[in-house]
């Protein structure tokens, strides 16, 4: 089974699926909410299914080189991650609603989600730019690099998070932040997720995606087309790189993706994006999310999956669904 559909459709896809008894692949994020992404963990080992998260750099190779590179030391101890995506991009303009296209169910399109009029800035591809059925930049394209924050890290989770940001410069359809940054406080270590739709990253002259990590002994920065590099703190020291190994025509290792999903189901074993690392990596930006709408910081309890001393903030871990749809219960 595939779940492919956008953000807002796909807990209750994927359990509906696992409990009919297949294993599933769902794209990421996982959800709209961090209490969706319980409820599909739950459903996944209660009827002991295999649910793999299509968090493909987990099985790039120059991802899995990088991992080993900053796993045993070679970058020193990293005491700041900086990750990000930035394009370009210009004000934009709004898009009147219209009628949907033939053949379309837009109310089933919406399902749970709010309905709103059909716009065609929102379907086919525009819908994770809108906040009622995904999460903005952070909830797409984020997701990819906290899950590399998270490989890395033997944290599960940051228990301070703090965002601010803004629409600057959109003047579209769309109502998540054309700018935006985010503060996440591990234990040991310090996360910022930062990124925007305009001025894209000439200025740093390298490629616009990605984590660096600053260690002890130089920065690293994983990143995507161009592979990882590592700049050494001793300006003796040469420069390290590993160019990138990816498909065509997307750049990406979704075939590797599956041959593990595959390779997971026939082994009955937990795949290399399980459920719950896609659960944990998909929080991450949603509670990112979640401080932004809030403007203010949240304390997170990971193993409680709940924002301390907060109830306000805490009521949004999970959203009303619209009738007759109903919330899973995890």
């Amino acid at each position: 089974m595939i779940v492919a559909t956008p953000d807002h459709w796909h807990p209750l896809i994927t359990i509906a699926a696992v409990q009919s008894g297949a294993h599933v692949y769902v794209e990421k994020p996982i959800g709209h909410t961090v209490m969706e992404g319980r409820a599909m963990v739950n459903a996944a080992r209660k009827h002991r299914k295999i649910v793999q998260v299509g968090t493909h750099r987990r099985v790039s190779p120059h991802n899995k080189s990088g991992m080993e590179f900053l796993k045993t030391g070679k970058a020193g101890k990293i005491g700041m991650v900086r990750a990000f995506v930035h394009y370009g991009g210009g004000s934009g303009q709004a898009v009147p609603d219209s009628e949907p296209p033939k053949g379309l169910d837009w109310d089933m399109w919406c399902g749970p989600a709010p309905l709103r009029p059909y716009n065609k800035a929102m379907h086919p591809r525009g819908f994770r730019q809108f906040l009622d059925y995904a999460n903005g930049q952070l909830g797409d394209w984020g997701i990819h690099w906290m899950d590399q924050i998270l490989w890395w890290t033997e944290e599960k989770y940051p228990r301070k998070i703090f965002s601010t940001g803004g629409r600057a410069i959109k003047q579209d359809n769309t109502d998540s932040p054309d700018h935006q940054v985010v503060s996440y406080e591990f234990e040991d270590f310090t996360a910022v997720w930062e990124h925007r739709q305009f001025a894209a990253n000439n200025a740093e002259k390298g490629e616009n995606v990605g984590c660096y990590f600053y260690g002890t002994e130089g920065t690293f920065h994983m990143g995507w087309q161009s592979g990882w590099t590592f700049y050494p703190a001793d300006k003796k020291k040469q420069t390290l790189q590993e160019p990138a190994q990816l498909n065509k025509p997307d750049d990406q290792n979704i075939r590797e993706l599956w041959t593990d999903f595959l390779g997971a189901i026939k082994s009955n074993s937990l795949p290399i994006s399980d459920i719950e690392v896609g659960h944990r990596s998909t929080n991450t930006s949603l509670l990112g999310m979640l401080s932004y709408k809030l403007g203010r910081s949240i304390q997170w309890d990971g193993e409680k999956e709940l924002i301390l001393n907060d109830m306000e903030a805490n009521k949004l871990l999970s959203r009303p669904y619209r009738a007759p749809y109903e919330y899973p219960k995890g």
